[in-house]
């Protein structure tokens, strides 16, 4: 199974052509961060994704995997429809529907070049989009019973990285919120990264909650499950529900 997982990622980086691996010429950085609905195996939500790796910008991952109840109903909340990715970037005050137009957003305003190759073709890139995912089309797509942890996790990554790829699906179908970072090639992050870590390898896993980095994607993987792939108890959701110092009335 775990062949099968690693060959079926490794042919959906191969059919995006390589997009997500590299960063490009950079622009301003936002000073709040992003925040981004989505689901991994959405194909309009990869290029997205891929954009975000090109222009090195860390975002706030809201998992919105089809059947989950975690996150789905704050992105209706905010934006009125059922529909992913959406970005919301409180830096410009502004809220997007549609990969095309938040790529060009995210371009504009963090970017110092034109969007080029895949993520440029409309139509025709959404549906190399669709076509390279079918290897994991059933990966990352819905939600799995899960605890929600305290606080968000951090996941260094880079879309292309079939390993970070099966890390993700993971935290998707957990619905767990996490902070991704993108450290693709040529990334002015990766100095800092490697401080942190100890090395340049991806995935690297940090959970805040339990102060433990992992690398290693069948070990995050294990992991996640072994901490969080279960429901919450009574005791838990009421937790959660109601922070330290707060009761129920």
């Amino acid at each position: 199974m775990r062949a099968f997982d690693v060959t079926t990622s490794l042919m959906t980086s191969l059919g995006r052509l390589g997009h997500g691996h590299g960063v490009g010429r950079l622009g301003a950085r936002p000073q709040r961060p992003l925040i981004l609905y989505e689901y991994e195996a959405c194909p309009f939500c990869r290029k997205v994704r891929e954009a975000l790796t090109r222009l090195d910008l860390s975002v706030e991952i809201r998992p919105c995997p089809r059947g989950g109840e975690r996150f789905r109903k704050e992105a209706i909340r905010r934006g009125g429809r059922a529909q992913f990715p959406y970005l919301v970037d409180p830096n410009t005050e502004t809220a997007l529907y549609e990969s095309d137009a938040i790529v060009q957003h995210l371009f504009d305003h963090y970017g110092d070049q034109k969007v080029t190759g895949l993520l440029s073709l409309g139509p025709l890139g959404d549906l190399n989009s669709a076509l390279a995912g079918l290897p994991r089309v059933l990966a990352g797509r819905t939600a799995r019973p899960s605890r929600r942890p305290s606080l968000p996790l951090e996941l260094y990554s880079m879309e292309s990285s079939p390993f970070c790829r099966l890390v993700r699906e993971r935290l998707c179908e957990l619905e767990i919120p996490y902070r991704l970072h993108n450290v693709g090639q040529g990334s002015p992050s990766r100095n800092e990264f490697i401080e942190r870590s100890g090395q340049m390898m991806v995935p690297w896993l940090y959970d805040p909650n339990a102060e433990i980095g992992l690398f290693e994607s069948k070990d995050i993987m294990d992991y996640l499950e072994a901490t969080y792939g279960h429901e919450d108890t009574p005791e838990e959701s009421e937790a959660q529900a109601f922070p330290e110092g707060e009761a129920p009335r």
